[in-house]
């Protein structure tokens, strides 16, 4: 089942269920009067995201927070299937519950089986990360925890009685400090604000030598993110004429094995591009990213990961502001900050209906000049042991070792 298929079906929860649920809550909660000053000690917390693997590693600085304001409490994370790799790579997790919705018969059964789990947690506290769900908000609310939190939007009118507390979400803040409210509501005085860094998965040694990575693909929740193919493969022929040393590695999941074939397709005769979509375990993928010198992506999941191991990051935005999602210090954001854009929070269907003009407008010379600084910048901190061939009028080529 897509992503697209998904949110009508979420919509449709919306009203059959969330908005009777809505009164209901309300009904109950005036008799009822629980306290909901916070000030009690949580034992166990629940937080839930269900979509996208890059906003997981963006919600890990409120994880550590709540970790230091609470360290005796349990953290249960709840998300879907397609989650689940990455979930397990996180040792700041306790437990993972997983949701299954590959399918509408297996969405239903996991649903109620999850409902069933999350009442025997009887969770303290449950933070919902989801901005637009429905779905995330009708479970968060049957789990019947003590104190459920929630995003807050205009569009939101289904969602406004069933979270004991709602924070605003500004679409122009960056994601990571929208997660981070929830702390502040919580009244905690440390604020962590790095991201998880996956220092125990080690360096990948799949590719030998020097390596740029470039990840062409973006979830199905937006494929208007996508810069096009043609781009890509003039980007790589420029690449490979000036660093002819510097191999390139396409990432991709099974999904987008076809997908990304269409590029690695035109380099199969001289070996230049090492396609390994499909192939690559969590670990791989992250211990790839940091054994390359840098990583050239659409915004998507991998840009992400790029960052949170501290690896330079070319980042390609369209339809989403690199305001709210190029979080860190080494991702390097290309944007034409059209008229549209950011689109993302105000459509299912963007209005230019996958003519993506805010992508198509990034010319391939100018991720070239990031290309070029990435190279020279990766040259200026190897370790003086290291041997740097230059080419003709000084160009850089690569490198054998790496400080």
């Amino acid at each position: 089942m897509n992503t697209k298929n998904k949110i009508i079906i979420d919509r449709l929860i919306g009203v059959l269920i969330a908005l009777p649920l809505n009164y209901l809550v309300r009904f109950v909660g005036f008799f009822t009067r629980f306290d909901h000053s916070l000030s009690e000690e949580k034992r166990r917390i629940i937080i839930s995201k269900y979509k996208g693997m890059g906003s997981i590693i963006q919600c890990t600085p409120l994880i550590k927070t709540l970790k230091i304001k609470y360290p005796n409490a349990q953290i249960v994370f709840v998300s879907s299937v397609e989650n689940k790799m990455i979930l397990e790579k996180i040792d700041l997790i306790d437990e993972i519950i997983l949701l299954d919705d590959k399918t509408v018969f297996k969405l239903v059964g996991s649903s109620l089986r999850l409902i069933w789990r999350l009442l025997k947690k009887r969770g303290d506290l449950f933070i919902d990360l989801e901005i637009y769900s429905n779905f995330s908000s009708v479970i968060t609310t049957l789990s019947i925890a003590k104190d459920r939190f929630g995003f807050y939007l205009n569009t939101s009118k289904y969602r406004l009685g069933l979270y004991t507390h709602m924070m605003y979400f500004n679409t122009t803040a960056p994601i990571t400090q929208a997660y981070l409210q929830f702390a502040r509501l919580l009244n905690c005085e440390e604020i962590v604000t790095s991201q998880y860094d996956f220092k125990n998965i080690e360096t990948s040694n799949l590719i030998d030598g020097e390596y740029i990575v470039i990840n062409v693909n973006a979830s199905d929740l937006r494929l208007e993110r996508r810069w096009s193919p043609e781009s890509f493969v003039q980007l790589i022929s420029a690449i490979r004429n000036e660093f002819p040393l510097i191999k390139v590695v396409l990432i991709g999941s099974k999904n987008e094995v076809d997908y990304v074939g269409q590029i690695s397709k035109t380099f199969a005769e001289d070996n230049y591009v090492n396609d390994v979509s499909g192939k690559t375990s969590i670990n791989d993928l992250i211990g790839c990213i940091k054994g390359s010198m840098f990583v050239i992506t659409n915004d998507t999941g991998p840009m992400h990961l790029s960052s949170a191991v501290r690896k330079r990051t070319i980042a390609l935005f369209g339809p989403c502001s690199p305001s709210q999602y190029a979080v860190g210090e080494f991702v390097i954001p290309i944007y034409k900050n059209l008229y549209c854009s950011p689109c993302v929070h105000e459509f299912l269907i963007p209005p230019c209906k996958g003519n993506n003009q805010c992508m198509q407008l990034i010319q391939v010379n100018e991720v070239l000049k990031e290309v070029r600084k990435a190279v020279q910048f990766e040259n200026e901190i190897v370790s003086l042991n290291t041997k740097t061939y230059l080419g003709e009028n000084s160009t850089v080529l690569g490198k054998v070792v790496r400080g």
